[in-house]
C-alpha cells in the first residue's frame, strides 16, 4: 500500500497531467448547458440604468472573488403569481428507477407544487435545465465495537485492506477523466490523502488506545480532522473539512467492498501523466456518502448535500448538465471540478434536499447564483434565452483566451493566475494565464504533525514550474497563522491572530522549517522561471533576514551538488499598510512588489474580511485604498521594480480598468477570470482608463468612486457584467 504524508486536503500530486484543450460545446437538448469556462457575470457592477433587475450597486468585499458575491443575486422568494410548474415537452422525464436515490423525498413538495426560487453561491457559471436526480442525503453506517488486545493486529490489517481498495476506487475513477487531466488531479490529492501518514497515525491511535474497531476508528478520526477545518475562518480551509469526510466515507464503504485480485496483478503506483493517458476503460457509478449513484436519461441536475471530486468525475460520461449542493462556497471542490467539467454548479443552497425532488424539473443559474424549482413557462423560456446568450459570450472568450493581453490602443499587460492546488495551474495554463503570480504554498502544511520534507515540497514546486513553463511561477513563502491553522508549529492561541505570529514573522521564527521550505524552492528555479515573494512584511528588516536565509539556501544547494538558478528575484507583498508607506525604501532593495489587497484592504479600513455583517465596508474602491495603490505603483515606476497585483481586486472588470489606469500593467488573479479580463481591457484605453482613475482619485467615498467607474465603461462591458451575449 502507498504510505506518505500528503498535507491532508493540500492536494499535491508530484505529476502533474498535461491538460487537453475542450472545445466549447454545444446546448444540451433545450439550450441548458454551457461547455465553456465561462467568465463570472457581475450584474451587481451594471448600473441600476443598464440592468434586468432593481438590485443596487453593492460595496463589495475584496476578499470575495466576484462570482461568489451574494449581493448580485435577488432575494430568495417563492412567486405566487406564478401558476404551478407544468413538465415542458422540451425536457425529458427524470431517470428513474425501482430503488429511487436515498436522497429523493416523496412525501413533500408534490409535483405540481408552486414555482420556488432558491438562492446559492455561484459554484460555476452557466444556465442549465433538466430534471432532477436528489442523491445520498446520509452518511455510511459503521460499527461501533470496542476490540480486545488479542485483535488489534487484525483491525490495524483491516484497514490497511480497506486504505488499499479504496485507492483501488480511485485509480479506477480516474479512467473516467482520461480527457479531463486538471480534475484528475484533485483525484490524485484523495490518492494522497488515502494514505496519508497523518491518517493513519490516528486511525492506529484509536485501534490501540481507545480499543475501537477499524471502521470506528476512521470515523472517529476524520471527524477529528474535518472538525478542525471546519472551525477555521478561512473559507478555502474551512471548504477541506469536506474534502476530509469524504475521504472517511470512501474508507468506510471500502470495508464491505469485495476483496480485490492479488496485489501483484494490479497497478499500486500513485497516479502520474503516463498512467493517466494509459487508463481508458470505464468503470461502475460510486457512491455519495454510501448511496449509490443511479444511471441517467436525458439532461439532469443532480441534487445532493456535496459531491466529492471522484463522484463528480463518475459523472463525466454521463448527461449531467447541472450541480446543485447544499453545502460549499466558490473554493469547494464541487466548485473547482464543476468550473473544470465546464458544467454549471450552484452550492450553498440551504435546505435544498428539502424543497428538491427527484422529478422536479429545475433550472441553476450558475451566474446568478440561483436554482429555480418547478419552473412556468415564462422562466423556462427566459432560461434557454440567457443559456444561447451565455453560450455565445463564453464562446467567443474561449476562443480569443489565448490572445496576448492588450488594450484597446496596444499597451501590453500581464495577466497571471493565483493558484491554490497543483491542478489548478494547468487550469491556469488552459485559460490562457501568462504564468502564475501567486503560488499559495502553505497548504502544504496543513494538519500535519510535522512539516512536509524538502524532497516532498521540491517535486510539488517542480511539478507546478514544469507545468507553465516557459512562464513565470512566483512561489509565495508560506503564509501560516491568524486563520490559517496549522498543527506543524503549534502556533500558541493569540487575542488577535490575524495580528500576531504568522507569514514572515512565524518563518523567522523556526529558520530550520524556513530554511527547508526554501531549499525546495531554490531547486525548483533549476526547471523554469522561478520568483519567490514573501508575505506580510511589515518593516525592512524582515526582507534583509529573509534575503540572508535564501543566500543560505542557494548555498546548500549548490553545495550538494544538485542544480538552481543563477540569480532568484527576491519580492515582497505590500499587504501591510507601514509597507505601502515605506514602499520606496522596500523598491530599493526587493526585485518586485505585489500588493495583496485583500489583506490591505482588511488592515487599512480595520474591517475583518471574513465577516459578513462588514464587507459593505471593505471596499477595494474606497479611496483611502486606490491612494495607497498608486504610491506604490509610483514606487515602482521610480526604481524600475515591476508591480503586481494579486487581490481578488484584479479580476472584477471595473476594478481592472480602474487599476489600469492608476498605472497598474500586471495583474493576477483566479484562472477562469483571465480570458473576460483580457476581453475587458481590449475594450478601453489607456487614455481613457486615466482620465477615469485620475477622477476616481477626486472622490471622496467609494460608493462615490464606484458609480464614477460604472457610469464609465459599465454600458461597453454590459455583456461581460451580466454573462450574456447582446443581452439587452
Amino acid at each position: 500500500m502507498t504510505r506518505g504524508r500528503s498535507a491532508l486536503s493540500a492536494g499535491s500530486p508530484g505529476d502533474l497531467p498535461v491538460p487537453v484543450d475542450a472545445p466549447c460545446g454545444e446546448l444540451v437538448e433545450s439550450g441548458v448547458r454551457s461547455d465553456s469556462m465561462p467568465p463570472t457575470a457581475r450584474s451587481d457592477l451594471v448600473p441600476p440604468a443598464a440592468r434586468s433587475d432593481s438590485v443596487p450597486p453593492a460595496a463589495r468585499s475584496d476578499s470575495v472573488p466576484p462570482a461568489a458575491r451574494s449581493d448580485s443575486v435577488p432575494p430568495t422568494a417563492r412567486s405566487d403569481s406564478v401558476p404551478p410548474a407544468a413538465r415542458s415537452d422540451s425536457v425529458p422525464p427524470a431517470a428513474r428507477s425501482s430503488s429511487a436515490p436515498p436522497g429523493a423525498r416523496k412525501d413533500s413538495l408534490p409535483p405540481g407544487s408552486r414555482t420556488e426560487t432558491l438562492r446559492g453561491i455561484s459554484g460555476s457559471p452557466g444556465v442549465a435545465i433538466g430534471s432532477a436526480v436528489v442523491i445520498g442525503g446520509h452518511r455510511t453506517d459503521h460499527p461501533r465495537r470496542r476490540v480486545g488486545s488479542g485483535e488489534i493486529a487484525a483491525e490495524l490489517a483491516r484497514f490497511e485492506a480497506a486504505v488499499e481498495r479504496a485507492q483501488d476506487e480511485l485509480r479506477d475513477m480516474a479512467k473516467r477523466l482520461s480527457n479531463h487531466r486538471a480534475e484528475a488531479s484533485i483525484l490524485e490529492a484523495y490518492l494522497l490523502m488515502l494514505g496519508d501518514e497523518a491518517l493513519a497515525d490516528a486511525v492506529k491511535r484509536q485501534v490501540t488506545e481507545e480499543r475501537r474497531c477499524a471502521e470506528w476508528a476512521v470515523a472517529t478520526a476524520c471527524e477529528a480532522i474535518a472538525g478542525r477545518f471546519a472551525a477555521l475562518d478561512d473559507p478555502y480551509l474551512r471548504e477541506r473539512s469536506h474534502d476530509v469526510m469524504f475521504v472517511g466515507e470512501r474508507l468506510l464503504r471500502a470495508f464491505t467492498l469485495p476483496p480485490q485480485e492479488p496485489p501483484s496483478s494490479r497497478d499500486t503506483s500513485p497516479l502520474s501523466t503516463r498512467s493517466l493517458i494509459e487508463l481508458q476503460n470505464s468503470i461502475a457509478m460510486p457512491a455519495t456518502f454510501g448511496a449509490a449513484i443511479p444511471r441517467f436519461s436525458g439532461p439532469t441536475i443532480v441534487v445532493a448535500h456535496d459531491l466529492s471530486p471522484a463522484d463528480t468525475a463518475a459523472m463525466v460520461d454521463e448527461p449531467v448538465v447541472g450541480f446543485v449542493t447544499e453545502v460549499g462556497t466558490r473554493t469547494s471542490h464541487t466548485s473547482i471540478m464543476a468550473r473544470a467539467l465546464e458544467i454549471p454548479a450552484v452550492v450553498g443552497v440551504s435546505d435544498v434536499l428539502q424543497r428538491v425532488i427527484t422529478g422536479d424539473v429545475v433550472v441553476i443559474d450558475g451566474l446568478r447564483g440561483t436554482v429555480v424549482v418547478r419552473p412556468g413557462p415564462a422562466e423556462l423560456a427566459e432560461a434557454r434565452a440567457r443559456a444561447e446568450r451565455h453560450v455565445a459570450l463564453a464562446r467567443e472568450l474561449s476562443e480569443s483566451r489565448h490572445r496576448a493581453a492588450e488594450s484597446k490602443d496596444g499597451v501590453k499587460v500581464s495577466l497571471r493566475a493565483n493558484v491554490e492546488l497543483p491542478a489548478e495551474a494547468i487550469l491556469a495554463r488552459d485559460q490562457g494565464a501568462d504564468g502564475i503570480g501567486l503560488y499559495r504554498t502553505e497548504f502544504l502544511y496543513i494538519d500535519r504533525t510535522s512539516p512536509p520534507s524538502e524532497d516532498q515540497q521540491f517535486e510539488i514546486f517542480r511539478a507546478v514550474v514544469e507545468a507553465l513553463r516557459p512562464k513565470p511561477v512566483t512561489l509565495r513563502t508560506f503564509d501560516i497563522g491568524g486563520d490559517k491553522f496549522v498543527s506543524t508549529f503549534q502556533v500558541p492561541p493569540e487575542m488577535n491572530p490575524m495580528l500576531g505570529l504568522r507569514a514572515v514573522r512565524l518563518a523567522l521564527s523556526r529558520p530550520d522549517v524556513f530554511l527547508e521550505h526554501l531549499r525546495a524552492m531554490v531547486r525548483a528555479s533549476a526547471y523554469g522561471d522561478v520568483r519567490i515573494m514573501v508575505p506580510m512584511v511589515a518593516g525592512l528588516g524582515e526582507l534583509r533576514q529573509v534575503r540572508a536565509l535564501l543566500r543560505r539556501a542557494q548555498e546548500q544547494v549548490r553545495a550538494r551538488g544538485q542544480p538552481c538558478a543563477d540569480e532568484i528575484p527576491l519580492g515582497v507583498m505590500i499587504e501591510v499598510p507601514a509597507a505601502a508607506i515605506m514602499v520606496d525604501h522596500f523598491a530599493r532593495e526587493a526585485a518586485f512588489l505585489s500588493l495583496g489587497t485583500n489583506d490591505l484592504i482588511q488592515y487599512a479600513l480595520a474591517v475583518d474580511r471574513t465577516s459578513r455583517s462588514l464587507a459593505y465596508l471593505a471596499s477595494p474602491f474606497d479611496p483611502s485604498i486606490l491612494r495607497l495603490i498608486t504610491k506604490v505603483i509610483q514606487a515602482g515606476q521610480e526604481f524600475g521594480r515591476p508591480v503586481s497585483l494579486c487581490g481578488a481586486m484584479a479580476s472584477d472588470p471595473l476594478a481592472a480598468l480602474l487599476l489600469l489606469g492608476l498605472g497598474l500593467r500586471d495583474f493576477s488573479m483566479e484562472a477562469a477570470a483571465i480570458p473576460e479580463i483580457k476581453e475587458t481591457l481590449r475594450r478601453v484605453s489607456v487614455a481613457e482608463a486615466e482620465a477615469v482613475a485620475a477622477e476616481a482619485l477626486a472622490c471622496a467615498t467609494a460608493e462615490e468612486v464606484e458609480c464614477c467607474v460604472a457610469a464609465a465603461f459599465a454600458p461597453d462591458l454590459y455583456d461581460l457584467l451580466t454573462g450574456e451575449r447582446d443581452a439587452r
